[in-house]
């Protein structure tokens, strides 16, 4: 059975491709556009909460980015992409602190941006600076903080992967994504290392062939 990636467009789901063509598994994608930012109706179909990705293998619906990682590697991976003895607990720690503690930050950062928009027009300036002084004050010293630990991190690996080695393990999967809005939506400069780290993976045959797959994806731009 050929597995189904949910595919809403400039989402996590891209993180899933470029595993899937990594292990050079067989898989089909069903793309979906945004709708007011929001996953359109039918992808409620597909999952209740309407969050991408979300693949279906046969019987099975799977959703949540780890826990697609983790499904398709023990499924899949028969040793492949696989870290090092020296980095298994890093391979760990990076594929949970991606969504744990990373894009909480950046999802935070999107909604306090855009609530002033929403607010009646009289209000709106008021809105704005509240919701600036928010930001700087509760994400951007974090942003700040957590760029510095992932410079060191990078640092430790001359390979440039994030559990060591020679080759992407699960942490790349899953750091991926947020490393791409590093890289191209930063309203500061970041450090050379993440800009390095993305284009690693954008060069690679994989990625390249699941971006064609996926179709436009506007985190691919740096």
């Amino acid at each position: 059975m050929t597995i189904t990636v949910h595919y809403l467009a400039n989402s996590r789901a891209q993180r899933i491709l470029w595993l899937l063509e990594e292990l050079e598994v067989p898989y089909e994608v069903k793309r979906y556009e945004r709708v007011n930012m929001l996953a359109p109706p039918e992808f409620f179909k597909v999952h209740p909460l309407g969050k991408s990705p979300v693949i279906t293998d046969g019987d099975l619906t799977v959703a949540e980015s780890g826990a697609i990682v983790e499904y398709i590697l023990a499924k899949h991976a028969k040793g492949k992409l696989q870290p090092p003895e020296s980095g298994w607990l890093d391979n760990i720690y990076f594929s949970h602190y991606a969504e744990g503690t990373l894009m909480p930050l950046f999802v935070w950062k999107l909604i306090l941006t855009k609530t002033p928009d929403n607010a009646p027009f009289i209000v709106r300036p008021i809105a704005r600076g509240i919701c600036n002084a928010l930001i700087a004050r509760m994400i951007d010293n974090r942003l700040v903080e957590n760029i510095g630990l992932i410079e060191e991190q990078l640092k430790k690996n001359p390979g440039g992967w994030f559990a060591g080695g020679s080759e992407p393990t699960a942490a790349d999967f899953m750091m991926l994504f947020p490393m791409e809005v590093f890289a191209s939506r930063s309203p500061k400069p970041v450090p050379e290392s993440f800009n390095a780290y993305v284009k690693m993976i954008h060069d690679r045959p994989a990625y390249k062939r699941a971006l064609e797959k996926g179709g436009n994806y506007a985190y691919a731009k740096l």
